[in-house]
């Protein structure tokens, strides 16, 4: 009988019969060869026609229950509450990663049952982490895991789960400290939950952009300046989101979370894998321009090595010397050279039509100009009405790029 794939209960039968013979083959010989390959050939048909089901894992629960001797208010410490315990055993709520993991460690239960995945293991749990204090409420408004999660309460307690593996995500692609420019005014630090989560979710929508090969050596100050001189077309913005992804840097906006004072991020997680995150703080030309040159400053001076990295940018603290004046000013000068500024800048009293004209000049738009006069003067009274006010985040909702809580 010669070998071949089974596919029907007549030749599954014949197989069987056809092994019995073959039992009794000697050790080397050509019939155990042959023996081997019926019992593999057999062994597949029975996996695909008569497939077993996973362990139930309330099933699971309640034979380690018995096994010794728990009552249902023993499991509170795994479960979390009487009514849960209840609400778990009766099938009317699932198993949390929480849940799961206080299982397996206290009870012995196999993860991979409780899982209902053959052959899956439980992540590492990111340590000493307080799921309440992260700002879940919001997170969940905005929609970060879809129809997954429907209400805060869902969040609270797949938050291990959902939350956890995001951050776990990203934490792991990019094991970088975090370099964070803030203001006096700020109250999340380098390793706040805010911050760690808003990070998560901005490497999380980047794996979703389509991007080139990233090169550092291509971003520098011409790159920077071919990219400001966009924002003189209505849909600026956008362009130099696809100039970004051309030149291998994914760019992707998630609005600030409560707590933090955030208006962009440079992330360089590996050697080629470089996000820009934006918060869009202020909805204006100016204040956008600003912050993406800034980001690519950072590429193009600090993020140029073979390691991870992260800096995370409040662009209106204030700062003397070091990485962010450097980038403040090189990206200032890419923009507009400092000949150029000087000599417009000098003018005793610069007008709304020489201002105008000077941007006409450096083919820009004139929100970058007179967002620069307001930073350098602190006048923040004059010139309002160039800055571009509501003109960022529309576009990029247009684009299903923000969050519905913008």
């Amino acid at each position: 009988m010669k070998p071949a794939l089974i596919k029907t209960e007549e030749q599954y039968e014949r197989a069987l019969a056809h092994i019995n013979v073959l039992m009794s083959a000697e050790t080397g010989s050509a019939e155990l060869d042959e023996l081997e390959l019926w019992v593999r050939l057999v062994e597949d048909y029975e996996s695909a026609r008569y497939p077993i089901d996973p362990p139930d894992p309330i099933a699971a629960i309640r034979f380690r229950m018995d096994q010794q001797g728990l009552r249902p208010a023993d499991l509170i410490p795994y479960l979390g509450s009487k009514s849960r315990v209840s609400e778990v055993l009766s099938g009317k709520r699932h198993l949390t990663l929480t849940m799961i993991r206080k299982l397996h460690e206290g009870l012995g239960i196999p993860a991979e049952i409780l899982m209902m995945q053959p052959g899956r293991s439980l992540a590492p749990a990111l340590d000493g982490v307080d799921w309440q204090s992260f700002p879940l409420k919001e997170i969940a408004k905005r929609g970060w895991f879809g129809d997954t999660v429907t209400t805060t309460r869902d969040l609270e307690e797949r938050a291990e789960e959902l939350l956890g593996g995001l951050i776990h995500a990203f934490e792991s692609a990019c094991p970088a400290a975090v370099a964070l420019r803030q203001s006096a005014l700020a109250n999340a630090g380098p390793g706040s939950p805010a911050l760690r989560a808003w990070m998560a979710r901005i490497w999380e929508l980047a794996a979703e952009v389509p991007a080139d090969r990233f090169v550092s050596a291509a971003i520098d100050e011409s790159f920077i300046a071919h990219v400001a001189r966009v924002s003189r077309l209505e849909n600026g913005p956008i362009v130099a989101r696809d100039l970004l992804a051309e030149a291998g840097i994914r760019l992707v906006v998630e609005p600030q979370l409560p707590g933090t004072r955030l208006d962009g991020a440079a992330l360089l997680c590996t050697p080629h894998t470089a996000v820009i995150g934006l918060t869009l703080r202020y909805d204006r030309l100016d204040h956008f321009w600003f912050t993406i040159c800034h980001e690519l400053a950072h590429f193009a001076l600090h993020l140029t090595g073979e390691h991870s990295e992260v800096i995370v940018d409040d662009l209106e603290a204030q700062v003397t010397g070091g990485r962010e004046e450097e980038a403040d000013r090189f990206a200032a000068a890419a923009m507009i050279s400092e000949t150029d500024w000087s000599q417009f800048f000098a003018q005793p009293r610069i007008t709304r039509a020489e201002l105008t004209d000077f941007a006409r000049m450096q083919r820009l738009h004139p929100a970058i100009v007179a967002g620069r006069f307001r930073r350098e003067t602190g006048d923040y009274k004059r010139f309002f009405p160039l800055l571009g006010n509501r003109q960022v985040r529309r576009l990029f909702l247009d684009q299903h790029q923000l969050s519905r809580s913008a």
